[in-house]
């Protein structure tokens, strides 16, 4: 397997989060989490991944703060996963990926699940809104501005734009 290069040095808030997040199986993992599998072999039934990759999955979400690792089991020793705060707020990521595929990448256009609400008990779509006013938050109604004085060319598109 090739070493995957880091992306920690961009200064960029998606390149930084995939070094957290982006390697291969880790949102399925969440999502399995998320769905209530907590122990490594609910997770490894589930999904067609290599033990030895849930364990290095399971290790690195620990170690990055998305996951805690709780003993259930003295004899052997066994454990269950659950989110931290840091994790759940992964959630929403989740819910807008599963949307997109909802959408783009179904080929009988319907969904493998549900989202429901559980506070009024509706079917419901992630939505990007602002948090201030409540509008959509999309390409063309959103500008970004550098927050350390300089612009990358990235930015400057974007700037551009808006």
């Amino acid at each position: 397997m090739v070493a995957r290069k880091r992306l920690s040095g961009i200064e960029c808030s998606i390149a930084r989060s995939l070094d957290v997040i982006g390697e291969w199986w880790t949102p399925l993992v969440l999502r399995d989490i998320f769905y209530g599998l907590h122990r490594f072999e609910e997770i490894a039934t589930d999904l067609p991944i290599a033990r030895n990759v849930l364990a290095s999955r399971l290790a690195a979400l620990v170690e990055a703060g998305l996951l805690v690792r709780r003993q259930y089991s003295d004899g052997p020793p066994r454990h269950e996963y659950h989110p931290t705060a840091k994790g759940e707020e992964t959630f929403g990521v989740l819910l807008a990926l599963m949307s997109w595929g909802d959408r783009w990448t179904n080929p009988d256009d319907t969904p493998p699940v549900t989202v429901l609400c559980r506070s009024c008990d509706t079917q419901t779509h992630p939505v990007v809104a602002c948090d201030a006013c409540g509008a959509a938050l999309t390409p063309s109604t959103v500008g970004v501005r550098p927050n350390h004085g300089q612009q990358t060319p990235r930015t400057k598109l974007v700037l551009k734009r808006a």
